[in-house]
């Protein structure tokens, strides 16, 4: 009991620590970092509560595809974060003000759920069986009860690639891109050009274009 009371006490500091680095780092590529960082510990809490499913689950999306997926975003965006960063000291106060009232929100509502007012006739967490593991109980709830969230999950995360991808697509004039649809439907008329040379005269640049 002492050893997992030491390691939920260091987990949840560290991953407090990295939540607040998130958003106090100057470089955005450093706050991706800690927000792995972050990520990694809050799945060693989830290990603590028996619940690995949740765990391995939080590394391979969030730490593998997400923030991966900022990481690059970030790094290949050509954003000027300094002209973002103009404004950081002018409304600080309005955003302490925010995360203040979030937070109180967030308090009143776990008491409420930890005093059983809201949460009086909810039926309580399938727990894991001899019969049935963590990770099976999890798929049942999962795929019955919520398959249609579960999709709309999905859904939400392919429009978030698609929009990394659009973002990241730059079409610049001076690169040439590879046309596939007109370099398959070409004739001979126009795949290849004959052109009269003067015999010693060689060939200039212009003539090539």
């Amino acid at each position: 009991m002492l050893l997992q009371g030491l390691a939920f006490y260091l987990l949840a500091a560290v991953a407090v620590l990295g939540g607040l680095m998130v958003v106090t780092a100057k470089n955005p590529v450093h706050s991706v970092l800690w927000l792995i960082l972050a990520f990694f510990n809050a799945a060693g809490l989830f290990v603590l509560l028996g619940a690995e499913f949740l765990a391995m689950l939080l590394v391979v999306v969030y730490v593998g595809a997400v923030a991966v997926l900022f990481l690059f975003v970030v790094m290949m965006l050509d954003v000027d974060f300094v002209k973002l960063r103009e404004g950081y000291a002018r409304y600080l106060p309005l955003a302490m003000i925010v995360a203040g009232i979030l937070l109180a929100e967030m308090i009143m509502i776990s008491l409420a759920v930890v005093s059983g007012g809201a949460a009086a006739d909810v039926t309580g967490p399938v727990a894991a069986t001899p019969e049935a593991s963590n990770v099976e109980a999890i798929g049942r709830v999962l795929y019955t009860d919520y398959v249609y969230i579960f999709q709309a999950a999905g859904i939400v995360l392919l429009i978030a690639m698609i929009g990394a991808i659009v973002l990241t697509l730059r079409h610049k004039p001076n690169i040439k891109r590879q046309n596939v649809a007109r370099q398959v439907g070409r004739d001979a008329k126009t795949a290849m050009e004959v052109k009269s040379v003067t015999t010693g005269a060689g060939v200039t640049p212009e003539d090539l274009v």
